[in-house]
């Protein structure tokens, strides 16, 4: 038997109400399949905890996540505390501790989901993020703070060894899918940072002649995610780039609340982490009125990264199958199913798939 230990952040706000739809998915899995076992181990990090303990997580947090096959994580935020706090002392201290250097956000419109385009367009992207660097580094600083000569930087950190990695992954992707690669760049306006990131492409596409590549510059290509959506395959980007295309994705494939991502150690030294990208929505906590589908695609990713892939496409095509016959919907997409409604019909379509299979 195959047993996996899953470490649970719930986090705050609708947090643990996505993340318990998703663990019910996963026992799902391990009911139907008697050759896997999840081991789920639940923490009280975020927000609440950060208001109590004043920190979001304890320092040893990283050792106690160290001993797990992967980190399934909810949401973090309440109005109380600072955004940037819970993003760097939990989000970027996670993924940054655990070289989790590549952030996995695929980008499918499914059948049965909406989509605002009028055209009826096949959608299946995947962006490949820069995750640990670039745009979201802490350098930077407040100098002179309130006074008329208050001077701020903040720097973007791009290294060789890290721009050539995340690059080399997305290549490898493409193979696997339908060998395409676009980078997004902007290096008609930042001559340093983004006329570096050209030259790395430039150099790692001569490893992959299979490949098709094209450079996109970040503003076209919003235009290009709205008017042309059906032409890309992978997509590599930078940290800053990556996050704002990737929330338009979202708006292509049905809302934040179709939107999963990986935090992904390809080397699997460290443990990755899967998560929605949705965020806490404090206002809905409770109301069980949010979408889980995300937090139920990232478990999909979370399997597919642990190497049962086919237990990965069962989900997403238990999603679909739900989606399709529309019967369960919650308030995102037109119905007034709970999230436990749809957790409940995810699960029960994946029990019904499997006995065909």
């Amino acid at each position: 038997m195959k047993s996996y230990r899953i470490a649970l952040i719930p986090g705050d706000g609708i947090g643990p109400e996505v993340i318990a739809e998703g663990v019910k998915v996963l026992r799902k899995v391990a009911e139907l399949d008697k050759d896997i076992n999840f081991e789920f181990s639940a923490f009280p990090w975020g927000s609440e905890y950060y208001l109590e303990k004043g920190k979001m997580m304890p320092d040893d947090a990283l050792d106690i996540l160290s001993k797990f096959d992967a980190i399934y994580f909810g949401a973090v935020g309440v109005p109380e505390v600072p955004d940037w706090i819970p993003a760097h002392q939990l989000l970027y201290k996670i993924r940054r501790g655990f070289n989790q250097y590549i952030n996995f956000r695929p980008i499918k419109r499914l059948k049965g989901a909406p989509c605002p385009l009028k055209r009826d367009v096949p959608i299946d992207m995947v962006y490949i993020r820069e995750n640990v660097e670039g745009e979201y580094t802490d350098m930077g600083g407040r100098h002179y703070t309130g006074t008329e000569a208050e001077v701020v930087t903040q720097v973007n950190m791009f290294t060789r060894h890290g721009t050539e990695r995340v690059m080399r992954y997305a290549f490898e992707l493409a193979k696997e899918r339908r060998s395409k690669v676009a980078s997004i760049t902007k290096s008609n306006a930042l001559m340093h940072s983004m006329t570096f990131w050209d030259e790395v492409f430039n150099y790692v596409k001569q490893s992959y002649p299979g490949i098709e590549t094209r450079q996109v510059l970040v503003d076209a290509m919003a235009m290009y995610m709205v008017t042309e959506p059906e032409k890309f395959d992978v997509i590599v980007a930078s940290n800053l780039f990556g996050d704002i295309l990737t929330d338009l994705g979202a708006a292509l494939q049905g809302g934040l609340g179709f939107a999963p991502s990986g935090n992904i150690n390809p080397e699997k030294k460290y443990p990755s982490m899967f998560e929605p990208v949705h965020g806490s929505s404090p206002k809905d906590k409770g109301k069980q009125v949010v979408n889980p589908i995300a937090a139920i695609w990232a478990a999909k990713l979370m399997l597919d990264h642990l190497g049962e892939k086919v237990w990965g496409e069962k989900i997403l095509k238990a999603i679909e199958g739900v989606l399709v016959e529309g019967k369960v919907r919650t308030p995102d997409i037109g119905g007034q199913s709970t999230t436990q409604a749809m957790g409940d019909a995810i699960a029960d379509k994946l029990a019904e798939i499997s006995s065909k299979y």
